[in-house]
């Protein structure tokens, strides 16, 4: 294959989601909007399940485990862009934008693993319901999420190798932050190992999660069909339709966005779905649980109370009681 001119890159210039001047005020503004839902939602959703007694379970652990993972996830990315969008400066150093690549998918990838631990926790707790206290536990979580997160760091430990020991043909990252597909299109030759992985070791690690959790719904939908209790069927449907509307979500996006040669990389279409998974769907877990959860809903509702019982009468020690 024939190569391009390469030179040594010491920083990169992330283009952002737009070069129009007059765009980037209102882009600031929807950005950091945006940004202060997604922490304010997922810290409540956190306060919740830490403290109030009825969530006190490895289901709502899970959930507080997934909310820190979007506050992470939306903190790796936003924050530099809006520095970016407000100054004007593009400019990334090298070794920045190899860290923040590291961080990203790493915590990215968390995110299906706990998609995945929660499907188990929905699977017995339906499937198995007279074992559940037994089969899922607070210790059980704690060892999957560990695991897990020494796996999808040693994951993108390798695919952030990988990205240094490439030659840049330019520093113009097409994108606002720094992603593997924009850095692997700088590349002067086409990047075949780091593509083959991608495909390989890197699908097996995003989607493996994804048969899991489709597995789980399988039984959990033979079991459903089964039940002759509307209550219970009800039950049933309440407490997997949050979970699995986030799955699709999720998913969706993770294989439109890097499931694809590097050569068929388009701008305009990746730099949306990135921004709806790094922000949108992070924003929208804890209105999604929220929302279609009643025990979350009322949990969340208590706190509330506490709060303005704070605020409005200074009844603090009350207001720490759930």
């Amino acid at each position: 294959m024939e190569t391009r001119n390469w030179t040594e890159v010491t920083e990169f210039l992330l283009l952002g989601l737009s070069s129009c001047p007059e765009m980037q005020p209102i882009i600031f503004g929807v950005i950091l909007s945006m940004y202060l839902v997604a922490v304010t939602g997922n810290t409540m959703l956190i306060i919740v399940a830490r403290t109030d007694p009825k969530l006190q379970s490895p289901m709502y652990f899970l959930l507080s485990q997934l909310s820190f993972i979007d506050i992470l996830l939306t903190t790796i990315i936003v924050p530099q862009m809006l520095v970016h969008t407000m100054t004007g400066s593009q400019t990334i150093p090298f070794k920045n934008c190899i860290t923040q690549l590291f961080f990203f998918m790493a915590i990215g990838s968390m995110e299906g693993q706990l998609l995945a631990a929660m499907a188990y926790d929905r699977y017995v707790a339906i499937c198995k319901p007279l074992h559940y206290s037994v089969m899922v536990t607070r210790s059980l979580c704690l060892r999957i999420t560990s695991t897990s997160f020494v796996v999808v760091s040693l994951n993108s430990l390798l695919y952030t190798v990988l990205v240094t020991q490439l030659t840049f043909c330019g520093n113009q990252i097409t994108h606002f932050f720094c992603d593997i597909t924009p850095l692997l299109k700088l590349s002067c030759t086409r990047p075949v190992v780091n593509e083959m992985l991608i495909f390989t070791e890197g699908a097996a690690i995003v989607l493996s999660p994804f048969f899991f959790i489709v597995a789980s719904y399988i039984r959990i939908g033979i079991v459903i069909a089964h039940l002759h209790s509307v209550v219970a069927l009800k039950k049933a449907m309440s407490t997997c339709s949050s979970h699995i509307l986030v799955v699709l979500l999720l998913y969706g996006s993770l294989i439109r966005m890097y499931e694809k040669p590097s050569s068929s990389y388009d701008l305009d279409q990746d730099r949306q779905v990135a921004l709806f998974y790094t922000l949108i769907i992070p924003m929208l877990n804890p209105m999604i649980y929220s929302l279609r959860n009643k025990e979350v809903k009322d949990a969340l509702w208590r706190l509330w109370k506490k709060i303005y019982n704070i605020c409005a009468y200074g009844d603090l020690q009350p207001a720490l009681q759930f």
